[in-house]
């Protein structure tokens, strides 16, 4: 069972899960552009974060080969994937865990809901973890009586809301304090009736809410940011001290983790602990870096598992291009850059990774037919490129992924057409000369007639120049 689906590229959608939404991004864009509080959140929150992660970058002397550090410890690791893992396996075992190899989301779920169930538990604490989102592990908790406690603020306000996180880094991002104190007097037991919006006092009637959780609940379920093959050595970086309770209290703690969140040597942890705090929220250093190594006897957790995590990955591996999509460290940059994203907010893009690089991350671990809208959330200005910590080329990305969506047939004959005149100059020329004859027709900026008229529906036909390159080359 462990390692059948080990680098073997497969094209069928991964179980269940959070990686896509019940309708396509242009719909659900639409919606979320008629909501003016959403965007009035998204541009504050985008614009702090933006100015943070810059004062602090500024600081680094060295931050564009720290990049390129990142991008190569990723690359060299994504190569050696298989290798690499089974060293993971052979040190968490030998330090007294016990590692779990799940294909796909109903795996894994059915594999933490057996450990849970194993536990004795009715009630677990969890770590802010993407890839348990990923694999809709609460839903799956919930339908086997398993009552999962979010402890990270933002996933707090998300559950207490009935809500989904919106944004990698900060889930909450588009409800404002007001907003989160209705969700906190409305679902808290026992909260201030006189809660104000104040942050403090928010954070407060949180710290409130899941202190005796924290002391009564014996059983933990985290994600993990990194885990180092040559020690077998897992850590999570946090900013609240949420996850240190977390990962130190219970007497069981199971750890769901992306199989490519594995990197090589125990050195290569001081690269991303360099670039991810400085990407994703604007500071120097994460106030809270846990690590841990196995069992260690009568100290924190003395059952210690870990989850490894395909879910697609092995397929987007497979792809050359593509493949670089799994080097992201889930910083968040991508998504306090992108103009689409600051518009639109988190849930349009129906898959618990928003923003760029869920635009290309998203339908690689589902199959871009199954998910076919996501490549074409973009611009393709290229700022995304410029913000990432470990270099994705998310527009190369973007390119590469509209390629291989389904298109019309409509649209196929027009490419086909299009490609035939280009590889032919005479056709080409002539086609040039019948634009310019356009020209005539007055003042462009109206629509092409239809089919052709869904293209200009969202942007100007371009205004013939007055003279061809070729023609223009022959005058000098």
């Amino acid at each position: 069972m462990r390692r059948t689906f080990l680098g073997m590229p497969t094209t069928a959608p991964p179980g269940v899960g959070h990686l896509r939404g019940e309708e396509p991004f242009p719909a659900a864009a639409r919606q979320a552009l008629g909501d003016a509080q959403l965007r009035r959140n998204l541009r504050h929150a985008t614009t702090t974060i933006r100015a943070k992660s810059a004062a602090v970058i500024s600081e680094v002397p060295n931050w564009e080969q720290l990049r390129a550090a990142g991008s190569a410890i990723k690359a060299d690791a994504m190569a050696r994937l298989p290798e690499l893992l089974e060293q993971l396996e052979a040190a968490v075992t030998a330090a007294g865990g016990t590692v779990h190899w799940a294909a796909d989301a109903v795996e894994a779920n059915r594999i933490v809901t057996d450990l849970v169930r194993g536990a004795g538990a009715e009630r677990v604490t969890k770590v802010k973890s993407m890839a348990t989102q990923e694999i809709g592990l609460n839903e799956a908790l919930e339908a086997a009586g398993i009552e999962p406690v979010e402890t990270d603020l933002a996933e707090l306000i998300v559950q207490l809301g009935h809500d989904r996180p919106s944004h990698i880094l900060v889930p909450a991002i588009h409800r404002n304090r007001a907003e989160i104190r209705e969700i906190f007097l409305r679902e808290m037991p026992d909260v201030d009736p006189d809660l104000t919006d104040d942050p403090p006092a928010l954070a407060a009637a949180a710290r409130r809410h899941l202190r005796q959780t924290f002391l009564a609940t014996r059983v933990a379920i985290s994600g993990a940011n990194f885990a180092v093959a040559e020690t077998g050595t897992l850590a999570v970086v946090e900013s609240e001290g949420n996850g240190r309770m977390c990962l130190t209290l219970p007497d069981t703690l199971i750890t769901v983790m992306g199989i490519e969140k594995v990197i090589p040597t125990w050195d290569d942890l001081g690269v991303f602990l360099q670039l991810l705090p400085r990407a994703s929220t604007g500071e120097r250093m994460n106030p809270y870096t846990s690590m841990w190594t196995g069992v260690a006897p009568g100290d924190g957790p003395q059952r210690v598992h870990l989850v490894l995590l395909d879910n697609g990955r092995s397929a987007v591996l497979a792809d050359q291009v593509g493949r670089q999509a799994l080097h992201c460290i889930r910083c968040s940059a991508c998504l306090n850059v992108c103009p689409v994203y600051e518009r639109t907010g988190g849930h349009a893009y129906g898959s618990v990774y928003p923003g760029p690089i869920g635009a290309v991350l998203s339908p690689q671990l589902t199959g871009v037919a199954d998910n076919p809208s996501l490549p074409y959330a973009s611009s393709l200005c290229g700022a995304c490129y410029d913000a990432c910590p470990v270099k994705i080329n998310i527009p190369e990305l973007l390119v590469h992924l509209r390629a291989e969506a389904p298109h019309t047939k409509s649209e196929a004959a027009a490419m086909a057409a299009a490609a035939y005149t280009m590889d032919h100059p005479a056709l080409y020329a002539a086609a040039q000369r019948a634009a310019r004859l356009s020209r005539l027709a007055g003042p462009r900026g109206r629509g092409l007639p239809p089919p052709l008229n869904g293209w200009t529906a969202s942007r100007d036909l371009p205004e013939p120049p007055p003279q061809t390159f070729r023609q223009w080359w022959a005058d000098r």
